[in-house]
């Protein structure tokens, strides 16, 4: 990625015209696809000498939907959700004993996730999971927004090996685009090993996100009293989170394999 300061300079100008003072356009050029910028990607604000724009540059609009659709692939490849397959509500039964409320309050959160979270509580093998990924597969495939799922272990190992005191520029960046993801689902909170680090900076994912009110589904299945408590005040604020027990049998156990697909037709 360029430079904004090479960018800048490399933008044709034109030379102000008699009695014109402080205008900046960009000359157009006929090859250009952007017919804003003319490619250059930045933009400088049209005002006059002493106002506080002036002088200062700001992404056109084809460089924000450039930058987005970077995020989107990032967070995607982040994600890795193409390893959840058979992971939809389609799959998912709802008719089992004790998963019917789970079922339903996640689907509607998936149909308008906006300014709201979700936080599944219940045993290991009750389906949790399969709920949490398929509400991230449908927010990102219908509402077109960008989606992070991770288990909480695997997010707080993988900031620790990206963490680098002499450059942290690149982890900064990262620790961003997670915290800020238009959806974050959190899979297995408390199942983490944290250190002091880990546990202030999973707060501070989780405190910007109650704080901006950005849509977030967490799944536990540990005492609740083992999570921080700055993190669970936050999560069980019921003005905000849809907080749902599950009570149901461990699928996983043998005879139970099966029990939350749906069967299949053939």
């Amino acid at each position: 990625m360029k430079r904004i300061g090479d960018v800048m300079r490399s933008i044709p100008i034109e030379p102000p015209k008699p009695g014109a003072t402080n205008e900046v356009r960009i000359m157009k050029t006929a090859a250009a696809k952007c017919p804003i910028c003319q490619d250059a990607g930045y933009l400088r604000a049209n005002v006059p000498v002493g106002h506080p724009m002036f002088g200062r540059i700001f992404p056109c609009e084809c460089k924000r939907r450039e930058m987005d659709e970077h995020r989107t692939e990032e967070l995607q490849k982040l994600s890795n959700l193409e390893s959840f397959t058979g992971q939809t509500f389609e799959e998912f039964d709802p008719g089992v004993d004790g998963m019917r409320e789970a079922y339903d309050t996640a689907r509607a959160f998936a149909q308008e996730p906006n300014h709201r979270w979700l936080f599944l509580y219940g045993p290991c093998g009750t389906g949790k999971t399969h709920l949490a990924v398929a509400i991230a597969k449908h927010v990102m495939d219908v509402h077109q927004m960008q989606v992070y799922f991770a288990v909480v272990p695997d997010l707080l190992d993988h900031l620790r090996a990206t963490f680098d005191p002499r450059s942290g520029s690149a982890y900064d960046d990262r620790f961003s685009l997670i915290r800020s993801a238009q959806l974050l689902v959190l899979d297995d909170l408390g199942t983490e090993n944290a250190t002091p680090w880990a546990r202030e900076k999973l707060y501070q994912i989780i405190n910007h996100r109650y704080v901006e009110q950005m849509p977030t589904v967490i799944t536990s299945n540990v005492d609740q009293r083992k999570v921080d408590d700055r993190i669970m005040s936050r999560i069980l604020d019921h003005r905000l989170t849809d907080y749902v027990e599950v009570n149901a049998d461990d699928f996983r156990r043998p005879g139970d394999a099966t029990r939350l697909r749906r069967p299949r037709r053939f």
